[in-house]
């Protein structure tokens, strides 16, 4: 038995944060491992830690909920001829983790009478690394009377400025790791992200009409300090004057129109059409949880025209602040790996890999793309950021709107929906502006604009430079059964479509 088996595995239990025992996680691993290569597995890696999260909700002038949950444990993976074999536990000692490896022994097997090709590793380098996120202020640490008065601070600006109701959250998670496996890897890990948010809503009692602005205030891999240079108070404000305006605006007539698209609402589109259809595992039909698998198929990779020239989507795990950034992925590749085009110049260059899937469409190796939403959930294929590159000459929103004689402006992330293939799709809004030759005009109400994916990304015909991009993203991004969730961001810059179809949600066109 390992020397530190009878030590408190987590110090500093408080309500703000958890510090893993170092010395006992890695000699929980190193049991682990080599009992997994004792029973004949050929490769097998195991990830230990907690992941802290925390909900706190206003509504109008009521601080309404104020929650924390912890979910704490191990998830061992096998790989034994040739099948998966994976079990996750909540109870950290040794007799649990050795059972846990014999059961995750015990459904490899069973898998070999049902799996027809076996899985097949490329070699990873061995890593020994710790990262951690920085931040300047953990946001565990910091008081529920603080958190309660900015909630209704924000509910309050709203409402002082023209919103009937408004509601206010904050949700923080604070993932905390070790992965391990059997080649020698042993990377410690510590992450954090929160997103602030808040729903404006403004109401016309005569007409029984109601309008809402959503906040388009980002959540970030960040400390507190985010919230509190956000400046979202003063974006309450708006909203709130902004939902009120949403009930004088000119329903919008069915058409087509050039769009110009702010990076507050593109990222979503992105999120939808690029980042679900270029998932490997969608694209094989192993995964069809939400909305599906994917109109792409494999030879389609280097032929596939997804969009115009213009359009090079990047992936990458290093961007400041955003969601899916760290260190290494959960099949233990550094973030050098999650560094490639998706897209490149409109053509298809890449699909998104994690360990094990990319010997089945003949490349060597996968791209750093695994993630598991809790220490004792298997690792699957999710999200790097995917991001849109911005325009590398000077390129403003006057730039773009200047040549359009009928036009709409779409900020701000609102209603979707797609099909069952990531092909045809509809995308709703924040806030819509009239573009008028030229020139930026009034608010319009009850629009959506919908198109299919290849189609409507070879409308893009004019993209934003540097100073147009903004980085934005989900803090929830639902996959696979039983479900898991993962963060990602998608950054953007101001973009324009011409001649896509817009339709009038409303009662009135």
């Amino acid at each position: 038995m390992p020397e530190n088996a009878n030590k408190k595995l987590f110090e500093g239990e408080s309500a703000s944060r958890f510090f893993l025992d170092r010395a006992l996680i890695y000699d929980l691993a190193d049991v682990a491992m080599e009992s997994a290569k004792r029973a004949g597995a050929s490769y097998a890696d195991i990830r230990i830690g907690e992941t802290l999260s925390e909900y706190a909700q206003a509504k109008d002038a009521r601080f309404e909920q104020f929650h924390q949950n912890t979910v704490r444990g191990f998830g061992v993976r096998v790989l034994l001829n040739g099948c998966w074999g994976f079990y996750g536990g909540q109870i950290l000692d040794l007799q649990t983790l050795k059972e846990g490896v014999s059961a995750a022994l015990g459904n490899a097997k069973a898998m070999q009478n049902i799996q027809r090709l076996p899985i097949v590793l490329e070699t990873l380098p061995k890593h020994e690394a710790e990262w951690i996120m920085p931040m300047a202020q953990d946001p565990f640490a910091i008081d529920v009377n603080q958190k309660s008065d900015l909630l209704l601070s924000i509910c309050t600006a709203a409402r002082d400025h023209g919103a009937d109701f408004c509601s206010a959250s904050l949700s923080i998670a604070r993932e905390e790791r070790l992965f391990a496996n059997s080649h020698g890897a042993r990377i410690l890990q510590t992450r954090t992200r929160l997103h602030p948010r808040f729903k404006a809503t403004a109401i016309d009692v005569l007409l029984g009409r109601h309008a809402v602005r959503e906040s388009l205030t980002p959540a970030r891999g960040a400390g507190f300090e985010y919230v509190r240079e956000s400046g979202i108070i003063e974006e309450a404000k708006r909203a709130g004057e902004e939902s009120r305006a949403k009930l004088c605006a000119r329903p919008v007539k069915t058409g087509n129109y050039d769009l110009v698209i702010d990076p507050t609402n593109l990222w979503l589109t992105i999120h939808e059409t690029i980042g679900h259809s270029t998932e490997l595992d969608r694209i094989l039909g192993w995964e069809a949880n939400f909305a599906g698998t994917s109109f792409i198929k494999p030879d389609m990779l280097d032929n596939l025209r997804m969009g115009s020239d213009l359009m090079t989507i990047v992936a990458d795990r290093s961007q400041p602040g955003a969601l899916s950034t760290i260190g290494y992925d959960d099949d233990g590749a550094d973030a050098e790996a999650s560094a490639f085009n998706i897209v490149e110049k409109g053509v298809l260059r890449n699909f998104q890999m994690a360990l094990g899937q990319a010997h089945y469409i003949g490349l060597p190796r996968s791209n750093g793309c695994a993630y598991a939403d809790s220490p004792i959930a298997f690792p699957i294929q999710r999200m790097p950021n995917i991001s849109l590159a911005p325009n590398k000459e000077q390129c403003r929103l006057s730039d773009l709107i200047g040549d359009i004689d009928n036009g709409i402006y779409v900020v701000g992330a609102g209603s979707w929906s797609i099909d069952q293939q990531r092909d045809n799709f509809q995308f709703g809004g924040q806030l819509f502006y009239e573009i008028k030759n030229g020139q930026l005009g009034p608010l319009l109400r009850d629009c959506a604009y919908q198109g299919r994916t290849t189609n409507f990304w070879q409308a893009l015909d004019g993209i934003g430079d540097v100073s147009t991009y903004h980085l934005d993203g989900t803090f929830t991004c639902g996959k696979a059964e039983p479900v898991q969730v993962a963060p990602v961001s998608h950054g953007s810059p101001l973009a324009r479509f011409r001649n896509i179809s817009v339709l009038n949600t409303g009662n009135d066109s």
